[in-house]
């Protein structure tokens, strides 16, 4: 037991943390590594690190893939309630065209809200131009692909979907309404 917390220790000091990077390492000790690697990127992405290097390839590719799937739905979000928009103004007689549309926007905002927004992860974007992130500690890497998480603001990138799709979702209950009860 003494044994594997000393171990631990070192890995600790070996694995780079601050503020600005955390390298999380594929070091395999036990077998239960691959819970600790998600431990750990959970602790950097909490504590907010503004770059995540991940060298274990199967955790890097689920946060990849976490992040594509968040990025999915705030983008369709957007995208159906401008069309949506844009459909109801030009051809406002055509309820078919825009209202699915609407209420897609607005389901794809709510399925944000819920499962994605307030999640550490939602806060980072997969960095692929490595030119944009000299300052990395890329010579010391066991692994030639890891994934670079890097951390930004999207609290305007949240304003933006709530508002289109609060919008047109607004303006499809409303013809909806006037559609059927009025």
């Amino acid at each position: 037991m003494a044994d594997s917390v000393a171990r631990s220790q070192n890995n600790n000091k070996e694995r780079k943390t601050s503020r600005d990077c955390t390298v999380i390492r594929e070091i395999y000790e036990h077998e239960s590594s691959q819970e600790e690697f998600e431990v750990e990127l959970d602790r950097a992405l909490d504590s907010g690190v503004k770059t995540i290097v991940i060298e274990p390839s199967k955790l890097g590719d689920e946060a990849s893939r976490w992040i594509t799937c968040g990025n999915c739905l705030h983008k369709s979000a957007v995208l159906s309630g401008l069309g949506s928009l844009i459909c109801a103004r030009m051809w406002p007689e055509h309820n078919e065209i825009y209202m699915p549309m609407g209420f897609l926007s607005v389901i794809c905002a709510g399925v944000y809200a819920i499962s994605w927004q307030f999640d550490p992860c939602s806060k980072y974007q997969v960095e692929t131009n490595m030119n944009k992130v000299p300052k990395l500690p890329l010579h010391s890497l066991t692994t030639t692909t890891p994934v670079i998480l890097v951390r930004k603001d999207d609290a305007r990138r949240k304003v933006l979907h709530n508002t289109v799709s609060l919008i047109a979702g607004g303006w499809c209950a409303y013809k909806l309404y006037k559609l059927h009860f009025v």
